[in-house]
């Protein structure tokens, strides 16, 4: 070899073979695995009644978000029999403030689809878990992954950044997701390697594991800003770390933002009660408690918004709060602006509508948005 061309050997990265990728990754995963009240300990075969909680609650949701929630689900439902027999309104009122509701629904669904459907015990394979009211895709696979070992690889966002870089994947999300998904299923370990017995002394693939792996390194390493690469067990097989362009993936179309809309809330207290109202189980918020209020849309007139006030004998004149509440749904931004009005002590409530003590309200299932309007009234 020419010394120029020594030279240049010793000055690019040295880079395992692919097929040592997964052994790294596991290694890896087995010295600094994260510790969460939803998985199993090492040696511990993974309930799949808390992984398919865990991965429903998780859906555009962070784990730290998602702990307290997950603690109060199975101390009072420990199991999907036990979920399945509840009635929905009390699973939608442990829901309240987790946000995205339809996955409440959903998940009350299928916990009454698997107790009635199924004597309580979930299908093992992702063709049958994708039969469960709200499993698509990806959760069908993480379950079948993490919950049953099948050999399959979920691909959620820290999964989808991770491999991005790694492979250095060009096309912009969401067009790169089946690329990405076939990448990933690269990062599973071989055949031989699945045969190996794990310390419970059971034959596995350590799918779940590969999977988990993946999502606790672009939790904690491959991090969206500032990756700490050089504690990447996949460092010098990365791709984008060599171009030195590893925060510029996954490369992503800009996003589009809805257009802005408004409405009006009224609030209205009869004493230490409060006027409130369930929404349609069908749409956003479905089934969710809400004070009453106009329709919610682009480019409304507050007087407009005012007219759709409820009508109630002996109430007081509507007050407009100063300031308007603000959230912003997936696909939309909102204001509201605020009335509050008091209501005589013996005033019924509208067809409809109910009076609940607003010491109570913790235990309604009020979406985060009405949890800003009364307080912003209240306050």
């Amino acid at each position: 070899m020419s010394p120029k061309a020594a030279l240049k050997a010793k000055s690019e990265p040295v880079r395992p073979e692919a097929s040592s990728r997964p052994r790294a990754l596991l290694a890896w995963y087995d010295r600094h695995r994260r510790r969460l009240p939803w998985r199993a300990l090492p040696g511990e075969t993974s309930d799949p009644y808390r992984v398919w909680l865990s991965e429903i609650m998780l859906q555009q949701t962070t784990v730290k978000a998602v702990g307290p929630y997950f603690e109060k689900f199975v101390a009072r439902w420990p199991d999907v029999t036990a979920l399945g027999r509840a009635s929905q309104d009390d699973v939608l009122r442990m829901w309240a403030g987790l946000g995205y509701y339809s996955r409440a629904r959903n998940l009350y669904a299928c916990a009454v689809a698997v107790t009635r459907d199924h004597d309580g015990v979930f299908p093992d394979t992702e063709e049958g878990l994708r039969t469960l009211p709200g499993i698509g895709p990806y959760t069908a696979a993480a379950i079948a992954a993490i919950a049953f070992d099948r050999r399959t690889m979920p691909v959620d966002g820290n999964i989808e950044r991770v491999v991005s870089r790694l492979f250095a994947v060009e096309e912009e999300l969401p067009q790169a997701k089946p690329r990405i998904q076939q990448l990933a299923a690269t990062l599973l370990v071989d055949a031989d390697i699945g045969n190996e017995k794990s310390r419970a002394g059971d034959e596995r693939s350590r799918a779940g594991d590969s999977a988990q792996a993946l999502m606790d390194l672009g939790a904690s390493i491959c991090t969206p800003k500032k990756p700490a690469c050089s504690l990447c067990p996949l460092s010098e097989d990365c791709a984008a770390r060599a171009q030195g362009t590893q925060e510029s993936f996954p490369r992503k179309a800009p996003k589009k933002s809805g257009t802005l809309r408004r409405g009006a809330a009224f609030v209205v207290t009869r004493g230490d009660e409060l006027l409130v109202r369930s929404r349609p189980d069908k749409g956003l918020l479905g089934g969710m408690t809400e004070v009453p209020g106009s329709d919610w849309v682009a480019g409304q007139e507050d007087a407009t918004a005012k007219q759709q006030a409820p009508e109630l004998k002996g109430l007081s004149r509507w007050q407009r709060r100063v300031g308007v509440v603000t959230h912003v749904f997936t696909h939309f931004p909102l204001e509201l602006v605020v009335y509050t009005a008091t209501a005589e002590a013996r005033t019924r409530a509208p067809e409809g509508m109910r009076w609940v003590p607003i010491a109570t309200l913790a235990g309604e299932a009020l979406p985060n948005v009405m949890r800003k309007v009364i307080a912003h009234a209240l306050d």
